[in-house]
């Protein structure tokens, strides 16, 4: 991996602390902001993709990423969502029902001048209850001890998913993943130590009632 030139500054920090990198401190593997740093806040449940489950995940997406909508649903550092931004997504939503998250993710995205971003502070839940629009690609990394990837599996359905979307999932490695809904199918999956990342391809994404997903 190539090393970053010593003068790029970390965005969020000041000169003299970006020629380290600290435990709260991410790199941007690739696209147009490659090899910059940034920042993110001291909150337990973040955990942000490591470098090479990001440079992997977003290899399966080369021909996918380009112009893309994206919805980073339990945002936390923005790792994925800014990574897709540099890339060449067109519009990304990042979603985290932390208001000191929040708060970071809209500073962090300013300073990088980042078109096309939306930040929401809510719950991932109580989001996908909102009126839906169509995303071509959703990020769903929670936290390692939450139990909501099956609330919202549930949910995506419900015209949250363009024809043809794509849905990355990270997990702990020895959880399975929630039954998949109707037209969803695993079309990438790898393990790096504990963590199991998946690229799911949706070829039906019809909106489903409520009554059709929920028990």
């Amino acid at each position: 991996m190539a090393r970053v030139p010593s003068n790029r500054r970390a965005v969020g920090k000041t000169t003299a602390q970006a020629g380290r990198r600290p435990p709260n401190q991410l790199r941007i593997v690739g696209g147009r902001w490659r090899g910059m740093r940034i920042d993110f806040p001291d909150v337990a449940a973040i955990r942000p993709s490591p470098d090479r489950v990001r440079e992997t995940l977003f290899n399966w997406l080369q021909t996918h990423i380009s112009g893309a909508r994206c919805l980073d649903l339990f945002a936390g550092s923005g790792a994925l969502g800014i990574e897709a931004l540099s890339r060449g997504a067109s519009a990304v939503t990042f979603v985290d029902r932390e208001p000191q998250v929040g708060r970071h993710l809209t500073q962090t995205l300013e300073r990088l001048g980042a078109a096309g971003a939306t930040v929401k502070t809510e719950d991932a839940v109580r989001f996908l209850e909102r009126t839906p629009q169509p995303f071509d690609l959703v990020f769903l990394d929670p936290p390692f001890a939450s139990t909501l990837l099956q609330a919202v599996f549930a949910r995506l359905p419900q015209g949250w998913l363009a024809p043809e979307a794509h849905i990355y999932v990270e997990c702990p490695s020895n959880v399975p993943m929630p039954p998949l809904s109707a037209g969803w199918s695993v079309y990438r999956s790898k393990q790096a130590g504990q963590v199991g990342y998946h690229l799911l391809r949706v070829t039906t994404a019809r909106i489903r009632s409520a009554e059709e997903v929920l028990p």
